[in-house]
């Protein structure tokens, strides 16, 4: 059988699969990727929702024969791929195939920071308290040391960072503990494997490892197969840039404090300069302002506060980096700090300098107390495409975002992708019997003051008639608050709202009540999967254009501009349609499923590019009347 066989009705999968039914795209998708795994060259394929490109693609990787590394968006995708999909091809194909799945170390339990959080003994709350007794617990019975395994602990626990590393402080072979160590034992099962699970984080990290020259993170491979491909540029760009973070100088006056104590503590003036830099750090995030803001580094770069801030982070990590080379060879942990004061001095005057780069924006982010000053390319092709050139292999992206109307341009220019074949496959799923795409009438302009009030009534009636069970989705956190405050008390439905409980969470508690309304922005328009009738009705406040006051976004309009290109058609139109295609998505999620998505904004029908934004949408019928949605959840 060839692969659109495998995927057929007579298929091994259609036997052995419960549930599984064979797609006319799914089978098209696997031969085109089955085609570019044995001929080499770049393929590119949107796959709509419902088309299974996860098995489309898994099923080729599984039969070509030649080492596979397979990307994803999330660490949730990473985990299901391995834990569940591959499991049933591999079953389904009796594939002999070794598979393997690695996450970056920060993913892992680290045994040496483990022992030394334990020895330490200075823990914030008797909550970390009783975190770190699940830990201990845990890692006496852990195989592969994923702190996903742990449900008794948050993801957001600040005792994570304690009990993991990084790689700026992982001791690496130096390790006491290296022969346990998790992630090298991770490392070791990927470069036996044929087939790697991986993300966009790591391979990125990868990327921009093999940049330097000095080492990799990843086996070489004959394929790279990289799924929610539309998150790539972006992740990319963070790469192949350079940051400094509050919190990396404070783990590091941290860490060095714990090393001081254990391998020099006749050297008090280490503790001393260590405790400095963490001083000097809260001085800077102070001087940058309260509250977040994300923002040109020059903005605040000549304020005297800012200036007298960022000499004395400078001569305090001198002064700590000075003291670490003559206490480096007293131990291991304290030789890995050196290494670190080393590096993170070097990226301070990298993102502080008064250098100005034409291909890069200088910029900073705060948020609560911490701040990240940045050093941010304007244009990944070039790079991209190299790396690319200097590893011929079999190159296939893949989404269900990541065409603007018929083309990818976009998102080829943005990889530096040329000599490259195209794949669009529209979803199998029923749109024009299953859902209904209703524009409120006398919606004010987005800009007015009044919109989101205006837009809550207008929603109401909707809400009223699919009984709940919906997603409101707004383009900021500010237009959350003020709908949740609309909101309160008028809905006859459960109320939830995005930060009042972690992500998946909130998601459960949805899916469990089967009536609620959901308040969400970015995080909850791409990868949420809610199927059935929990989920039969999604609001979509604003065209998703990115933040006129993003200072990367500014940089970008002005270098197109002087290259002669105007930035809305080419830039940020496009990557508005492809964030509208993600929301949109997250209605229609199985092949019985029934819904109504409400545009709310008035530019759809009254700006030209309206247009370019329904024309990528799925081919769904359009209403301006509430007759229409009240009639369609009454069928």
């Amino acid at each position: 059988m060839d692969v659109a066989q495998l995927l057929g009705p007579e298929g091994p999968l259609a036997r052995q699969v419960p549930g599984f039914a064979p797609r006319l795209p799914q089978q098209r998708m696997a031969q085109a990727v089955t085609a570019t795994l044995e001929d080499g060259g770049a393929l590119i394929v949107e796959a709509g929702t419902g088309t299974g490109k996860t098995f489309a693609y898994l099923a080729p990787a599984l039969l070509s024969g030649v080492r596979v590394i397979i990307s994803t968006g999330t660490r949730h995708l990473q985990d299901q791929l391995y834990g569940q999909d591959l499991p049933v091809l591999r079953r389904a194909l009796k594939s002999p195939t070794q598979v393997a799945l690695l996450k970056g170390r920060g993913n892992y339990l680290c045994l040496y920071r483990l022992e030394r959080t334990e020895q330490e003994g200075r823990l914030a709350s008797p909550t970390q308290v009783a975190e770190l007794q699940h830990v201990r617990r845990w890692a006496g019975r852990t195989r592969r040391g994923d702190i996903a395994e742990i449900t008794d602990v948050p993801e957001t626990s600040s005792l994570w960072p304690r009990v993991t590393s990084t790689v700026d402080n992982c001791l690496g072979q130096e390790c006491p503990h290296l022969e346990d160590c998790f992630f090298a034992r991770a490392r070791l099962d990927a470069l036996a494997a044929d087939v790697l699970v991986i993300n966009h984080h790591l391979f990125c990290a990868d990327l921009a490892l093999r940049e330097t020259g000095f080492a990799e993170l990843l086996p070489e491979a004959e394929a790279i197969i990289l799924d929610e491909a539309h998150q790539l540029p972006e992740i990319a760009t963070h790469f192949f840039g350079q940051s400094l973070s509050g919190r990396q100088l404070t783990e590091l006056a941290r860490d060095t404090v714990v090393e001081q104590a254990r391998d020099a503590a006749d050297f008090p003036e280490l503790r001393d300069r260590a405790e400095a830099l963490a001083a000097v750090e809260a001085a800077l995030r102070e001087a940058l302002g309260t509250g977040e803001r994300r923002a040109p580094w020059r903005e605040v770069a000549e304020q005297p506060a800012v200036q007298e801030a960022v000499g004395r982070l400078t001569e305090a990590l001198n002064r700590l980096r000075e003291a670490l080379k003559e206490a480096g060879q007293r131990g291991k942990g304290l030789e890995s700090c050196r290494r670190r004061a080393e590096d993170l001095m070097q990226h301070l005057l990298a993102v502080t300098g008064a250098e100005r780069h034409s291909d890069a924006v200088h910029w900073f982010e705060t948020h609560g107390r911490g701040f990240t000053l940045r050093l941010t390319p304007l244009d990944i092709a070039p790079t991209f495409r190299t790396r690319m050139q200097e590893r011929p292999r079999a190159w296939i992206f893949t989404s269900a975002t990541l065409a603007v109307g018929e083309s990818f341009d976009h998102f080829a220019v943005r990889l530096g992708l040329q000599d490259y074949a195209g794949l669009r496959l529209d979803s199998p799923f029923d749109f024009a019997r299953n859902t209904l795409l209703y524009h409120p009438p006398g919606l004010p302009e987005p800009t007015s003051s009044q919109y989101t009030a205006a837009l809550l009534e207008a929603a109401l009636p909707v809400l009223e008639a699919s009984r709940g069970r919906a997603f409101l989705l707004f383009t900021s956190h500010r237009a959350l608050r003020e709908a949740e405050e609309g909101l309160a008390g008028r809905l006859d439905y459960p109320l939830l709202a995005q930060g009042a409980a972690p992500k998946a969470a909130l998601l459960r508690e949805f899916r469990a009540l089967g009536n609620a309304v959901l308040l969400g922005t970015a995080s909850f328009w791409e990868g949420v999967d809610v199927r059935g009738e929990a989920l039969s009705c999604v609001i979509i406040d604003r065209l998703p254009f990115a933040s006129p006051g993003d200072p990367v976004l500014q940089a970008r309009i002005e270098s197109l501009r002087q290259r002669g290109e105007d930035p809305f058609q080419c830039y940020q139109l496009p990557q508005a349609v492809i964030a509208l295609k993600q929301g949109v998505g997250r209605l229609i999620r199985d092949v019985t499923d029934r819904g109504v998505l409400m545009l709310c904004d008035p530019r759809l029908l009254t700006k030209f590019y309206g247009r370019v934004f329904l024309d990528s949408l799925p081919p769904m019928p359009r209403t301006r009347k509430l007759e229409r949605v009240r009639a369609f959840f009454a069928e």
